[in-house]
């Protein structure tokens, strides 16, 4: 705790987008700026026969009109994660192309650009297009895709598997301990897709200046700099240095916003080509069609066991649907978030998982908020849930006999699971026990009895989460597959007059970076907020850096910039040494002032930095300035955790679900502003409950998505949801300065099990022990019927 570090300081952002002065990259406009329109297929599988652009280049407006038959056709998107076949064999990576020519792949797949001087003469130019087609059979299911004689996605393969993948001991091991368990659960179910659905559709504007020879790509991504590194060295082939992404505020991402998609090298590609700048933003139609969707997992899952309620082992089965291409992180989402995630927070001796990726005829599907781990916390907590009823065991009783014990990571080694990961810290008996306690789980039991009396179905459900994050160390994601290195920069620049800038790598996309990372770097150097500025987004301001996804801003990005401010201090102290006529170990740095340690003598953050930069008076062989530019690579990841607990009552009548309360008590370290972990924690809930009761993509079996807008897809509003009740219990990161591990993801990974667990909770007595999600009235009905 410092003066604002621990502080419900309010979000210095919020003043601009309350005013509605934020800068997205829809709301930007250029001299000269074309607008363009796509012409997209009606279908999921699909031979392009022809293509006529006649008519629709004599339409008024018309700049331009490009087929995958011109030159960008020959470019495609590449994937960023390598995960090759358990036999050896390679991944398999299609090239995902601009603008397709020949064959269709999903619903929405882009073979044409218009291009005009406004958008409306570019939408009715694109009417014009002619495309004549011969559809083709197409398969959405996972599992459906691996059967024999389904519609190949690809043809110069002979099925439909990206990858065939596996992780922990061996099966027959893991089968052999099964069969000899005392109890084996077992579990059928799809975790079915979502789509993101972010406030601000995807938007680009690509901007080539032929006198500089250089690009300007303004674009609403989570990750500017690997945008930039994949258009230049894998698609465009364009020198680095000659491109510039700027990605100004950003409307919500939950991910979606993390990959490199077509429209952005396509959009760049053309920018040159016409010499002028040029614009696309997705309508809600296209967004559904295109931006990368998450989950869709089809999962058979065995736990054994013994007598006393232990997990004796633990083997599952998954088909992880990739879609039609591989999407730039696609690959380590059912891997490495997923896979390395099986543990849980249970001491199970054995872990096999199996996971197959198909490609389907659908949009590509990516990662998702908590990507991956909320799909590993759904199937344990699910599964172990459903073995203490047929134990005839307390879900928590079962929970509170299986959990890893209580460990600090310091003076104890981490927890080494069967599945790679070794655990940094965690007491995941205690967050339970307070969660329970703010329930009142006793009482509420007694309550639910006397509730069924009168026909009054409530029920609970709990979940014990834990996740990985502070994605990174390169090391590590380099072994899983990665492509890139996930560490992270932070450039502190102090000015003449003691004010600071701060450059990040990180990009906020609604996470407060603008507060909480100037809360920090304030207290740490005893200034004023004011005084901080932070700047992120733009790859000529900031060096090299990752991005923001998987919850690593403040334990990655945030320990850069610690170590940047580090080296401020330690060299201020030299230029303070010289200034006070002492020693440098002599002096102590605390409140924006070095002093002599015993004396009143000291000297001001502020004059030491004017002395950097007026050094007349200065410690010789000592450069001037005070800037420095720190990469930090994080030993280990960072393992945030909690308890869930969904309470709610069923409508007998009609298979309705009311949540009645949502109690969320997580651990993720060190609590740079409560307000915003709260925010972040309410969010993250509310998606989890949406997928739990609500949300659904769904397909024909001809691969239309048949509930692509917000017509038809149901997302939570606020009276689906109660009051969240929040509580921390504190278990610092050992192994970064901040000793944070992450908040953004947690609601999303504990809250979706809790709703189902308490559904299947309340119908228990009926002989209910399984629903699919989302949970909704029609099925919680028919499931009462049965």
């Amino acid at each position: 705790m410092g003066k604002f570090v621990g502080k419900a300081v309010k979000r210095r952002e919020d003043a601009r987008f309350l005013k509605g002065a934020g800068t997205y990259t829809d709301d930007i406009k250029l001299p000269k700026m074309a607008h363009t329109a796509f012409v997209r297929s009606p279908y999921a599988h699909a031979k392009v026969l022809s293509i006529d652009i006649d008519e629709a280049k004599k339409s008024d407006g018309v700049v331009a009109i490009y087929t995958g038959n011109d030159p960008c056709g020959e470019f495609g998107v590449p994937c960023g994660w390598q995960v090759d076949f358990k036999n050896g064999e390679t991944m398999r990576e299609p090239q995902h192309p601009l603008l397709v020519k020949d064959k269709i792949k999903h619903v929405g797949e882009a073979v044409a650009i218009v291009v005009a001087e406004t958008l409306e003469q570019a939408r009715d130019a694109a009417e014009l297009v002619m495309v004549d087609y011969e559809e083709l059979p197409a398969v959405t299911d996972p599992k459906k895709a691996m059967e024999d004689g389904a519609p190949l996605v690809h043809d110069q393969w002979n099925d439909n598997a990206a990858f065939d993948w596996c992780i922990g001991n061996d099966r027959a091991e893991v089968e052999a301990a099964l069969e000899n368990a005392h109890h084996v659960t077992e579990m059928e179910y799809r975790n079915h897709r979502v789509a993101p659905n972010a406030i601000e559709p995807r938007s680009y504007i690509a901007d080539y200046d032929v006198n500089a020879d250089k690009w300007t790509l303004y674009t609403s991504t989570q990750n500017p700099h690997l945008i930039r590194l994949l258009l230049c060295a894998f698609v465009l082939g364009i020198p680095e240095h000659k491109v510039r992404v700027v990605s100004k505020d950003v409307g919500g991402g939950f991910g979606s916003k993390i990959y490199h998609y077509t429209e952005e090298a396509l959009l760049t590609w053309i920018s040159r080509e016409i010499g002028r700048p040029v614009k696309w933003t997705s309508d809600r139609s296209e967004a559904f069609m295109t931006d990368a969707h998450g989950r869709d997992h089809v999962v058979k899952s065995k736990m054994g066991f013994d007598k006393d309620g232990k997990i004796v082992a633990h083997l599952t089965d998954e088909y992880c649907a990739m879609g039609a291409y591989l999407s730039t992180f696609a690959p380590a989402v059912p891997t490495y978030l997923h896979g390395t995630l099986f543990q849980g927070v249970y001491t199970t001796p054995l872990i096999h998982l199996n996971v197959i990726a198909p490609f389907t005829h659908t949009v590509v599907v990516d990662a998702y908020r908590g990507a991956g781990r909320p799909e590993a916390t759904y199937l344990l907590e699910r599964i172990i849930s459903k073995a203490a009823k047929e134990m005839n065991m307390d879900p928590a009783e079962i929970r509170y006999k299986n959990f890893i014990p209580p460990f600090d990571g310091v003076e104890q080694a981490g927890y080494q699971t069967q599945v790679a990961l070794q655990y940094d810290s965690g007491d995941y008996h205690g967050v339970l026990k307070r969660g329970l306690e703010m329930l009142g789980y006793d009482d509420f039991r007694k309550e639910q009895e006397e509730a069924r009396k009168n026909g009054k179905l409530l029920g609970v459900g709990l979940s014990t989460y834990i996740e990985g994050c502070g994605i990174a160390p390169s090391a590590v994601v380099g072994a899983l597959g990665a492509r890139a290195g996930l560490y992270e920069v932070g450039h502190v620049r102090v000015q003449p007059t003691g004010k600071v800038s701060v450059f990040t790598g990180a990009h906020s996309h609604g996470q407060g970076h603008e507060t909480v990372f100037a809360q920090f770097v304030a207290d740490k150097l005893g200034i004023a907020m004011d005084d901080v500025e932070i700047e992120h987004g733009d790859t000529d301001q900031v060096a090299f850096g990752m991005g923001t996804y998987g919850s690593r801003s403040l334990a990655v990005g945030g320990s850069a910039i610690i170590k940047s401010i580090d080296k401020i201090i330690e060299k201020g102290a030299k230029i303070a040494a010289h200034k006070l006529e002492a020693a440098e170990e002599d002096l102590e740095y605390d409140e924006g002032k070095w002093t002599v340690k015993g004396t009143d003598k000291s000297i001001s953050f502020g004059d030491v930095s004017l002395t950097a930069y007026v050094p007349h008076d200065y410690p010789e062989g000592l450069e001037p300035g005070l800037d420095f530019s720190s990469f930090y690579d994080p030993s280990n990841f960072t393992y945030p955790f909690g308890t869930h607990i969904a309470v709610v009552e069923v409508d007998s009548d009609t298979g309705k679900v009311d949540l009645k309360r949502f109690i969320a008590c997580d651990d993720v370290g060190n609590v740079m502003n409560p307000m915003i972990v709260d925010g972040q924690i309410h969010g993250g809930v509310v998606q989890g409950v949406g997928q739990a009761l609500l949300e659904e993509v769904v397909f024909d079996d001809a691969g239309q998505m048949i509930n692509g807008s917000y017509m038809d897809y149901a997302m939570p509003r606020a009276d689906d949801i109660p009051m969240i009740e929040t509580d921390r219990t504190v278990t610092p990161c050992p192994h970064n300065p901040l000793g944070v591990k992450g908040a953004g993801e947690a609601g999303c990974i504990g809250s979706t099990p809790a709703v189902v667990n308490a559904v299947v909770d309340a119908l228990s007595h009926l002989g209910v022990t399984d629903i699919q999600m989302p949970v909704t009235p029609q099925r919680v009905w028919k499931a009462m019927q049965n």
